[in-house]
This record gives C-alpha cells, sequence and structure tokens, in this order.
C-alpha cells in the first residue's frame, strides 16, 4: 500500500503537466513499516535521458518516451532523505499521452519493493495516476494500492 496525501498527488500531477511533452520524474521520500508505505515529500528530479537527435531517430526513445534519474541524483535524493530522517520509498514519473502503466522498459528499469507512481498526461493535463511495485524476482510489476 502506497499512502499518498493530495498535497504530494497534485505536486506530482502539476510537474507531469510542467513536462509535457517530455517525461517528468522524481523521488517520493516518506516512511515504511513492512510493505506499508507513507509519502512525506516529493522532490523532482531532471530528465536526464539522451535526447540527442540522431539517438531518437535511430530508437524512436527520447525525453518523451522515457526517463533516467542519473546515480548522482539517485545519490543526491538520498542524502536529501536522510537529512529529514525519511527513506525513499519510490520514484514517480509521467506518460505523456500514454496511460498510467508501466512499460516494459519501467520493469527493466524498476527496483523491487520501491513504489513507481505513474501519471498520465494527456494533451498536457494530468489525466491519472497509479503506482506500481515489482516482485523481488523482478518477474512482475503489480498495480500497488494506493491511498
Amino acid at each position: 500500500m502506497l499512502r499518498l496525501p493530495e498535497v504530494h498527488r497534485k505536486a506530482i500531477a502539476a510537474h507531469g503537466e510542467r513536462a509535457y511533452p517530455q517525461e517528468a520524474c522524481g523521488a517520493l521520500l516518506g516512511t515504511a513499516a513492512g510493505d506499508d508505505k507513507r509519502v512525506l515529500a516529493t522532490l523532482e528530479a531532471a530528465n536526464r535521458f539522451g535526447n540527442v537527435e540522431e539517438f531518437q531517430e535511430r530508437t524512436g526513445e527520447s525525453q518523451a518516451n522515457r526517463y533516467v534519474i542519473p546515480p548522482e541524483a539517485v545519490a543526491r535524493i538520498e542524502r536529501e532523505a536522510r537529512q529529514r530522517g525519511l527513506d525513499v520509498v519510490g520514484f514517480y514519473h509521467s506518460h505523456p499521452d500514454h496511460p498510467a502503466r508501466p512499460s516494459r522498459y519501467d520493469q527493466d528499469h524498476a527496483w523491487p519493493w520501491l513504489s513507481y507512481v505513474i501519471v498520465a498526461v494527456a494533451q498536457g493535463r494530468a489525466a491519472g495516476m497509479a503506482s506500481f511495485v515489482l516482485s523481488d524476482d523482478r518477474s512482475v510489476f503489480a498495480p500497488e494500492p494506493l491511498e
């Protein structure tokens, strides 16, 4: 279960709308007791997925359909969480003009136990939000109850 207060839902949705048509991304900071996670803060991160024109033409991938939070940014996020006495309980990103469902790329780059919130952004407006968690054996990226 991911407990995501309305203030943080709105922050994630607004970030997705501002980043449109690119994917927005960030971290979820909070507390956890077993699989019950509570978000107490969100941190925006810059999407550093390679957006070189030649790469985009060759692969069809860009910041419009992929995101990457580089290792140094993850380290900064972890430091910030520690300074606040919180844990990194997950990450979020947007899906411009696509549903709030994880892609194969999302599953391949996720870590077990963490929550992954996806906000669908249709024509620049947040249109739905869902959370997912990867199984320990990485075989299933299952919907997670979002409260």
